[in-house]
């Protein structure tokens, strides 16, 4: 079983922007995320869309989300 949870792309959002993630940009659904010392990442889901557990992975690379920072 994986440790990511099932999760509502609004929360992850809401996650990463507590952790120091600002958004430099948005494009339609489209956010370009930034913070100090990490490369820009994309953020591309709408408020309402359910990020798997695969997906919330690949993003904790990016970002340095962790399970218990949702």
């Amino acid at each position: 079983m994986s440790r990511w949870p099932s999760t509502q792309a609004s929360r992850v959002l809401s996650a990463l922007l507590h952790i120091g993630w600002h958004i430099k940009r948005t494009a339609g659904s489209h956010k370009i995320l930034q913070r100090t010392d990490w490369p820009d990442a994309v953020f591309a889901f709408h408020d309402r869309d359910e990020i798997g557990p695969r997906m919330l992975a690949r993003l904790s690379k990016v970002t340095g989300l962790k399970p218990e920072d949702l």
